[in-house]
Formats: structure tokens, C-alpha cells, sequence
């Protein structure tokens, strides 16, 4: 069970918009986070920063926060806090095994990419003997 707790989430409040509203748009049955409630913190997180009424397509669903301020930021990060703080959540929780991405890097994020693979490596995976795959034997 992996879980966040609202007001002290270690993490930039970019990333806390990001992963509330990912878990606000997403289908997963195990959320604490109410239907109706999700609905409504993706849709107030929308309108600040667009004047057409939220997607009705749960694919179209995504915020886009790469052209607004902190300032933007900080609001949606207020509106999440608000909108669980009414409902009496202050810890976030929900079950979901890690998954593939759904779609492919864009090439202008390649490079990026290829940096943190190197600033932090993937663990060697083990065998079925407890070796290290691709170890050398001392």
C-alpha cells in the first residue's frame, strides 16, 4: 500500500500536483479518494488554468503544466489540500503494482532520460542462484 500524506508530501509541489491529479484521472478501485471528489479536485485544478470546461474523455484528462508559474502551481496545490481537507483526508492511499509506460519517450527527452539511467542506475537482477545477472565470479 503506498500512501502520501497531503501536508507534508517530501516532494516539489509540482510532482504533488502531478501525482494527485494522476491518481484523481486514474481507475484505480483502491484509492481512498472518492469518485466524486476526484472528479471535482482535477476539475478546479483545469479551470485555473483553462477557460474551456473540463475533458469528458478520461484519456483527455491530463494537465499540462509546462507553459504556467509557480504561482499556478502553488494554487492547484492549495485547491488539492482544500478539497481532501473538507472530505477528512489527510493521507493519500491506494494500491498499484509499478507498470510499464503507456507510451513512448518523445526524442527531445531521450537525452534526459539517458542521464538519470546513468546518475541512478537500475539494480543488477538476480538469478535464480542469487547471482547477480551479468556478474563477474570472485
Amino acid at each position: 500500500m503506498q500512501t502520501l500524506d497531503i501536508h507534508r508530501p517530501d516532494m516539489p509541489d509540482l510532482q504533488f500536483v502531478l501525482l494527485v491529479t494522476a491518481l484523481c484521472t486514474s481507475r484505480l478501485t483502491t484509492l481512498n479518494i472518492p469518485e466524486t471528489l476526484r472528479a471535482t479536485i482535477f476539475n478546479r485544478c483545469w479551470t485555473l488554468i483553462h477557460e474551456t470546461p473540463p475533458p469528458g474523455r478520461p484519456e483527455d484528462r491530463v494537465l499540462d503544466l509546462r507553459p504556467w508559474t509557480e504561482l499556478t502551481v502553488e494554487a492547484m496545490v492549495e485547491t488539492i489540500r482544500a478539497g481532501l481537507t473538507e472530505a477528512g483526508i489527510r493521507i493519500l492511499a491506494w494500491e498499484h503494482a509499478p507498470s510499464e509506460p503507456t507510451r513512448t519517450s518523445t526524442p527531445e527527452a531521450k537525452p534526459l532520460i539517458e542521464r538519470l539511467a546513468q546518475l541512478y542506475p537500475q539494480p543488477p537482477k538476480e538469478t535464480d542462484s542469487g547471482d547477480a545477472a551479468g556478474a563477474t565470479p570472485h
